[in-house]
C-alpha cells in the first residue's frame, strides 16, 4: 500500500517541479532569441552608420524577391523582401536589399552610380541615354 502511495504522487511530483522549470527554459530560449535578434539588428545599423559613404559606377546585375510567411496556417501573413545585385567597374558584386518601388524603377542592365553606405542602399541614379 505504501508504494502504491509514492507511485501515484510521483506524477504530481513531476506537475509541480518539472513543468514550470520546462517553461521557464522555453521562456528563457525564446527571450533570449528575441534579445540576440535585437542586439544583431543594432549592431548592422550601427555598423551602416560608421561606414563611409560611397558612391561607384556600377551595373544592375540582377534582381530577386524573397517571400516569408508568418503567423501559421490560420492568418498567414506574407512578407516580400527586394534585392539588387550590383556590380562595380572593378568586378566586385555587392547585393542590397531594396524598397519594393526602388526594385520596380531599376531593370537589370542599367549603367549608373551606386550611392551606398555599408551594407545600406541609399541610392541608384541610372546614366541617361
Amino acid at each position: 500500500m505504501n508504494t502504491m502511495l509514492q507511485f501515484s504522487s510521483s506524477p504530481s511530483n513531476f506537475m509541480l517541479t518539472g513543468v514550470p522549470i520546462f517553461i521557464a527554459i522555453v521562456f528563457i530560449i525564446v527571450f533570449g532569441i528575441i534579445i540576440f535578434t535585437a542586439f544583431k539588428g543594432i549592431s548592422v545599423w550601427s555598423s551602416n552608420n560608421r561606414a563611409p559613404h560611397e558612391q561607384e559606377e556600377a551595373l544592375v546585375l540582377s534582381k530577386r524577391t524573397e517571400n516569408r510567411s508568418i503567423g501559421g496556417n490560420q492568418h498567414p501573413r506574407t512578407t516580400t523582401y527586394y534585392y539588387i545585385t550590383f556590380e562595380f567597374i572593378n568586378g566586385t558584386r555587392k547585393e542590397f536589399q531594396v524598397k519594393g518601388n526602388e526594385f520596380g524603377l531599376l531593370a537589370e542592365g542599367d549603367k549608373g552610380t551606386l550611392d551606398y553606405q555599408g551594407t545600406r542602399f541609399n541610392d541608384f541614379v541610372r546614366e541617361s541615354s
